[in-house]
């Protein structure tokens, strides 16, 4: 009696599908740090300052900044201040949104303001945010959650205006008091508005929180790459804007990967 061995077909296209998703982002990392190296090693002038920033040198001075403690801490100490001022971005960008999209005659009286302020860089209230706090972490909050409350808030908006009013006059007809409408409907239905929202905000406030960790902090991967700058260590230079990169793309990610959820339940 033969015993019939079942195909792995299965297993090997998987491997296949895994494979061909893995190989287009390698290439291009690949050609990336190719070109790099040839603009830094090979087209460079000899005693040009710009060869510091060739691969050969920058993975090693990661390698070296992690050794002395310095990546770690810095890097855990600019993630805090991202949270920070992303709470405070959401604390009140969430509400102003929710109050906004809510009532047509605050929506049109905040319009033009809120589209005049949201103009504006938020490096531009350095000044004022120092004036305001001094030196110190207070006004790298402040820039951080300038930069991110406007995705926030007019996400929430957004979110609001997409909701069918049919869910709100079921809420009605039931007496639900504005309190309710607000917990069992509105919300739910903006969460995923709400998280697009946090997701683009944390990207602004991300790319605002490394200049403004330049303002006076003696901490923080901003202040880390001045105190290199100062230094001449452009290889130390070039290492923590990798190390930027790298976990502001993370950090991309997991705001990604935040669950939503919609008003039939389905989480996304």
């Amino acid at each position: 009696m033969s015993t019939a061995v079942r195909p792995k077909s299965g297993i090997r296209t998987s491997s296949r599908s895994a494979v061909a998703r893995i190989w287009p982002p390698a290439l291009a990392v690949i050609l990336t740090v190719g070109l790099w190296w040839t603009a830094t090693t090979v087209l460079s002038p000899e005693h040009s300052l710009l060869r510091r920033t060739a691969p050969q040198h920058v993975f090693p001075a990661i390698a070296d900044l992690y050794q002395r403690g310095v990546l770690v801490s810095d890097a855990g100490i600019s993630l805090w201040r991202l949270l920070i001022g992303l709470a405070i971005a959401t604390v009140i960008g969430v509400p102003m949104g929710l109050l906004i999209g809510l009532s047509t005659r605050i929506e049109q009286a905040a319009s033009p303001v809120v589209q005049f302020l949201r103009m504006i860089s938020p490096l531009s209230w350095t000044p004022i945010a120092i004036a305001l706090f001094g030196i110190g972490n207070q006004p790298v909050y402040f820039l951080v959650a300038a930069a991110a409350v406007w995705p926030i808030m007019l996400n929430t908006v957004s979110g609001v205006h997409a909701i069918d009013r049919g869910f709100l006059d079921v809420a009605r007809s039931f007496h639900a008091t504005r309190a309710e409408q607000l917990r069992v409907v509105i919300i739910p239905a903006v969460r995923d508005h709400i998280r697009t929202g946090l997701r683009l905000g944390l990207g602004t406030a991300w790319i605002v929180l490394v200049p403004a960790e330049m303002l006076g902090v003696r901490s923080g991967l901003g202040y880390q790459i001045l105190n290199a700058r100062d230094q001449l260590a452009y290889d130390q230079v070039v290492a923590i804007i990798l190390v930027i990169g790298v976990l502001g793309s993370a950090v991309d990610f997991l705001a990604s990967r935040l669950p939503g959820r919609s008003l039939n339940g389905r989480t996304a």
